[in-house]
This record gives structure tokens, sequence and C-alpha cells, in this order.
């Protein structure tokens, strides 16, 4: 499979710099989740990757050669981009202009369409689908093209609860259909988790991290990377810590912090304290024998384990 790389990547805006990478490298025949906050370039580096936009400086690899968008990229825009023609024409629309004979692209599109489980959609009008049709339409576009490198901006932003919750379980078996180099940006660290086997943490259009997953979650190297992932970066003892959010529980434990009270949420069924440990909002479970907390009470809290960062 081919590594993409980026060397000495840089992107401006008003002569600044919104990416700058000094190296990169994304392993082939795996899906790689680009995760940041907002504003932190993710949606510019796929981009760029793409040929969408153009890097002031810089190379970008694919296999050891040039990228080139036309023949090697899939691209699964965060928006719904159709022509308001059939759901059919729009999966056939790349297979025509690399010029697929008819036959090829039938057989491509019918088994995109029964995989991403939209057959049922091939003579409606694409731009009349709900949000969960639509992103699967998109992917089976993608998946049509049998490219090998596959590059996803939000596949899942926007979509209701439960069709969210549906395609978050689904997609990585999905994925695992396109045989291919994928990257997908999310600022959703459970997404990235449950979707990639590798990650690249942005922070300010540069890299915080990058590599094997559970090496990067176990082992957040800085409090960015941690709160890009979701984490509580907390003070004990002097030292900045990162808690997993679902780690925190009332009492006394291994790893102590006091929290100021701001509410009790009651969300039928569990209950959930909102509070503060320092600057941090954190929210911790309560135990239905536990009696909750008033505002303004200070509760001591712990956590089992956490990780020193920078």
């Amino acid at each position: 499979m081919m590594d993409l790389e980026c060397h000495g990547v840089r992107v401006e805006r008003n002569r600044r710099a919104v990416i700058e990478i000094e190296s990169l490298r994304v392993r082939g025949g795996r899906t790689t989740a680009i995760l940041g906050p907002n504003g932190s370039g993710k949606t510019t580096l796929l981009r760029v990757i793409a040929g969408l936009e153009r890097a002031q400086a810089g190379r970008i690899t694919f296999g050891g050669a040039p990228v080139v968008s036309g023949s090697s990229i899939a691209f699964v825009f965060q928006e719904q981009v159709f022509l308001t023609r059939s759901v059919r024409d729009n999966l056939e629309l790349g297979l025509r202009l690399r010029r697929v004979e008819s036959a090829q692209r039938r057989a491509r599109v019918n088994d995109a369409a029964s995989l991403l489980g939209v057959s049922h959609l091939l003579d409606r009008r694409a731009d009349r689908l709900s949000g969960g049709e639509g992103r699967r339409v998109s992917l089976a576009r993608a998946l049509c093209l049998r490219t090998p490198l596959v590059l996803m901006d939000e596949p899942l932003e926007g979509l209701d609860e439960r069709t969210y919750s549906r395609l978050l379980d689904e997609l990585p078996q999905l994925l695992s259909a396109f045989d291919a180099t994928t990257l997908l940006v999310t600022h959703n660290g459970r997404e990235a988790l449950q979707l990639a086997q590798d990650l690249v943490v942005l922070v300010d259009g540069r890299v915080h991290a990058a590599g094997d997953k559970r090496d990067i979650a176990t082992r957040p190297p800085t409090s960015a990377v941690a709160e890009a992932l979701g984490y509580f970066v907390l003070s004990a003892g002097g030292r900045s810590v990162a808690v997993a959010p679902d780690a925190l529980r009332i009492g006394t434990g291994a790893v102590p912090f006091s929290m100021v009270v701001e509410r009790v949420l009651d969300l039928v069924e569990r209950r959930e304290i909102v509070g503060r440990i320092g600057e941090a909002r954190v929210r911790v479970p309560i135990e239905a024998h536990e009696v909750p907390p008033s505002a303004d009470d200070v509760v001591i809290v712990h956590a089992e384990r956490s990780n020193e960062v920078s």
C-alpha cells in the first residue's frame, strides 16, 4: 500500500500561515482521522491534498509520486454536492469523466449502491434526498471510482442523532470496502477513535501528534492533543494531567480533585453533576444510590488513572 507524505507544506491566507507542516506520513491502506478543533486547518489540509487549493510551499506525494487529483483521489464533501438529476446519473458522472465503459459503469454503480443500501434511491432526484440518504449516496459515489486515495470532510456532520449513530456504527466496515488509503476530517474525538486506525492531531495548522490511535489516545503528549481527543486537562499536584471524559467519579481515589458544583442534570436514564475543577468544566455521573449535591457545593471526585501532559 502507498503512503501519503507531506514535506514543508505551508498555506497562507492574508500573509498568515494557516497550515505549516514540516513532515507528515500517513500510512497506506489504513483509515486516518485528521482531528482538531474548529479552525485548526483540517479541511484546508484535505483540500490541498486533493489539489482544490494551492500551498505556497512544500510537496505532497502519494506512493512517492506527486498526487494526481483526477485519477487517484475520490473526495467526499461535507456539503451534499449533487447534480439536479437522478442518483444513478450522479453516481455515474465520475465514471463517465474517466471514460469507464457503460457495462462496467452500471456494475460499479449497482455494487456501490447495494453496499451503501441506496439501490432503491437510484431513480430518485439526488437533490431531494434526506441528510442520511445524501451521506450514503456521497459515499457510494466515491466508492464507484475505486481510487487508491479517499478524502472525506466531516462525513457525518449535520445528521440527526439516530442517523448519525447508525452510520457511525456502519462506516468502519464500509470504509474497508474502499480498499484504499482513507483520510477523514473530524473534530469529534470519539468519532475519530471509532472510525480510524491512525490519528493526525492538527492544532493551529501544525501537527501535534501523528500515528497509531492507541498510542496517541493512551498517552497524549500535550494538553492540546488531550483536549482534541475530548479529555479533561486538569491540575493535580502542580502537574497538568489528562483524564478521560468518562473516568471521573464521586469520592476519593487514586487521582483526587476538588470540584465546585454548578448544577445537576436529570437525563432521565442517569444524572450528572456539571461543575468546575479549576478552570475546566467537567461532568461527573451520579450513581443511583448517591445523594446529589447542591449548586456551589464543593465535592471530591477522582479518576483511577491519568496521563501527565505538557
